[in-house]
C-alpha cells in the first residue's frame, strides 16, 4: 500500500499524490474487502480491488494536463501496473 501511495506521488503526470493518509485509507479498505471475502488476511487482490475507488480521487493531475486523457483513475491504473505485486513466499497471511 505504501509503494502504490510513493508511485503515485512519483508518476509524472501528477501533482500531488497519494498521501500517507491514502496509504492508510487503502490499507483499510482492503481489510474491508479481505472480510467481505470470508478471509482473515489481505492479498494483493484485495489491495487491487479496491484501489481505483481509494487513490483515483486523492491524485491532482498536473493542470497542463487537464485536457488530455490524464486523470486520477488512468494514473492509477499505470501505478497498479507498474509497482511489482508481492510474490506469494513474500505474503505471510498469518504474520
Amino acid at each position: 500500500c505504501v509503494e502504490l501511495a510513493v508511485a503515485t506521488r512519483r508518476h509524472p503526470q501528477v501533482l500531488i499524490g497519494a498521501s500517507p493518509r491514502g496509504a492508510l485509507a487503502l490499507l483499510l479498505c482492503s481489510r474491508a474487502a479481505a472480510v467481505i471475502g470470508g478471509r482473515d488476511y489481505v492479498t494483493p487482490e484485495d489491495v487491487k480491488a479496491v484501489a481505483p475507488a481509494v487513490l483515483a480521487h486523492r491524485i491532482t493531475v498536473k493542470p497542463e494536463l487537464w485536457l488530455s486523457n490524464a486523470s486520477g483513475a488512468s494514473v492509477t491504473a499505470e501505478v497498479l501496473a507498474s509497482v511489482p505485486t508481492p510474490a506469494a513466499a513474500e505474503v505471510d497471511p498469518h504474520a
